[in-house]
This record gives C-alpha cells, structure tokens and sequence, in this order.
C-alpha cells in the first residue's frame, strides 16, 4: 500500500469513528475461510459492517479524531478487526450468537456512546446494554404506567358508583 492510499485509508478510517456512537475491536485470526464468510454474512444481516485493519494505521485513525480513546491502545496488537454498528448492543449479540459453533472472534475492547470496555469478559455487559429505542420504549411505557393507573381506578370506580346508586334507586322506603 502507497503512502498516498494509507493516508487516504487513516482518514477515511478516522471520519468513520469520529461519527461512531458504537464501534468493537475484535480478532478473528484463525478463522477458517468458511467461518470468515458466515462471520461476514451474520454482520451484513445485523446491518454491522466488519473491516479488518492494520493496528498502526488504525491507531493513527483513532489519534487524528481527536476523542479520548487513549484505553485503546494497548489492545492494538495482533489480529485486530473493526464492527461498526448504528445499534450498540447488535456487535456483541452477534459475537456471542457466532461463539456457540467458533472460538472467535473475542472481543478486545469496545467504544460504546463515550463508554470505553476492555475485554473479552465485558461481552455479557455490551449484550446486555439497551439500545436507543429500547430505552426510549420503556421510557414511554413508565410514563404511561401512572396515566394508565389512573384511569383505570376511575373506569373501576365508575363501574361501583354505578352499582351503588342503582341499587340505592331500588331499595324500597
């Protein structure tokens, strides 16, 4: 690769995790062609895009976009591979969804909405972190739940008003 193309790759490679609100550094070394294919297949189904990268210039990308990703750096060593995700949580369910049948691909670290984790044993915690939707639906659903209440003892109230006057009506004097 020409100087002039690895510039041209760092910046492209920068812009895209400046914009980034979820980005995972994992290895897929040893990964047999086979398993490489349905790797890559599983992440264009989830809409994740998977690049694999050099660690010199990915750690260039990192440094030109000017956020704090300096915990990343240590991990850049080895086989190093890029999911980018508009879903936070997509990368690791298909991460550990693919473990089931493969040793890999391990998680390294992750950048998740400004929150940096480390290791292969944070899986579980990034499966488990509700995306933007998600926490948006159970917001709504909290602020219904006291509306909802509310309404409800009046329909119920209004059902034993009702009685109660009706047999006051018929109750001889």
């Amino acid at each position: 690769m020409k100087k002039s193309e690895k510039t041209q790759f760092i910046d492209t490679l920068a812009e895209q995790l400046k914009v980034a609100n979820a980005f995972y550094l994992t290895d897929i070394s040893a990964l047999n062609a086979e398993s490489t294919s349905r790797l890559r297949r599983n992440c264009f189904k989830r809409n994740v895009e998977l690049q694999v990268v050099k660690n010199s210039l990915l750690k260039k990308a990192l440094e030109k976009t000017g956020r704090p990703f300096d915990e990343l750096y240590p991990i850049l060593h080895g086989a190093t591979s890029v999911m980018f995700s508009e879903v936070a949580n997509d990368p690791a369910k298909l991460i550990k969804e693919f473990r089931r049948t493969s040793p890999k691909p391990i998680l390294k670290g992750a950048f998740v909405e400004e929150a940096i984790y480390l290791g292969d044993d944070q899986l579980d915690a990034l499966v488990n972190i509700k995306s933007r939707l998600e926490l948006i639906g159970d917001l709504i659903g909290l602020l219904q739940s006291p509306a909802k209440n509310v309404i409800s003892a009046l329909q119920s109230g209004g059902n034993n008003l009702s009685g109660i006057v009706k047999t006051l009506s018929e109750k001889p004097e």
